[in-house]
């Protein structure tokens, strides 16, 4: 047991490092970078695919997109206008690391970029555990899940800075409380900025992107 204990701390110090140095490569050239992290189905693709026709004129975004299988986001992300998505297929891992993020990000010309968007593994668990060099993760939940996931996956809302519910259009066909599902996550972390909104009606939509570009401008 003491043994795996130390290849894990080996491993994440790794990781670590390689992070770190991403962060210094983006936040030289002034890029607001952002992990999206979700359970799968959550909405992660969605959000991104509206985020890229609504903001097309208005931010240089560019698009990693992680998978364990497929490049089927990435795709989607290339048909909404996203004009530089490069996948990752992890091939059965369940997160991205730093690493695989900087071999990707060292083909890259990133000079003029405003936003980076890291669309990370659907998975509550690992990616908690794992800097990609971000500026914020963005946790997603959505309204056809559970309000208690704040309290089964506190890691992860505790290391996010922004919760998006998604899905609000669906309200009131299950048991999901909005109130219940925002009180769960601020009792985990307090500093949380919370979004609600539909990718499929629009609701809300105006708000998280008037917030990006905001988030962007700051970082010049």
């Amino acid at each position: 047991m003491n043994k795996k204990v130390t290849i894990e701390k080996k491993v994440l110090s790794e990781n670590d490092r390689l992070a770190a140095e991403i962060r210094q490569k983006l936040s030289k050239r002034k890029i607001l970078t952002l992990n999206l992290v979700s359970s799968p189905g959550s909405g992660k693709t969605s959000l991104l695919e509206k985020t890229l026709i609504t903001l097309k004129d208005k931010l240089k975004m560019v698009l990693i997109a992680g998978d364990v299988q497929t490049e089927n986001d990435a795709d989607r992300l290339k048909k909404a206008g996203g004009k530089i998505v490069r996948p990752i297929v992890t091939g059965g891992a369940c997160h991205l690391d730093a690493k695989m993020v900087g071999n990707v990000l060292n083909g890259l010309n990133i000079d003029d970029v405003d936003v980076l968007f890291i669309e990370n593994v659907g998975n509550l668990v690992c990616p908690s555990s794992y800097d990609l060099g971000e500026d914020k993760k963005v946790v997603l939940i959505s309204t056809t899940e559970g309000d208690d996931k704040p309290l089964k996956y506190p890691s992860m809302f505790r290391r996010s800075s922004v919760m998006v519910i998604n899905k609000i259009d669906l309200l009131g066909l299950s048991d999901f409380d909005p109130e219940k599902v925002k009180a769960n996550a601020l009792q985990i972390n307090g500093n949380l900025k919370i979004f609600e909104l539909s990718c499929r009606s629009g609701v809300g939509l105006d708000v998280w992107c008037n917030w990006l570009v905001e988030a962007a401008t700051a970082k010049k």
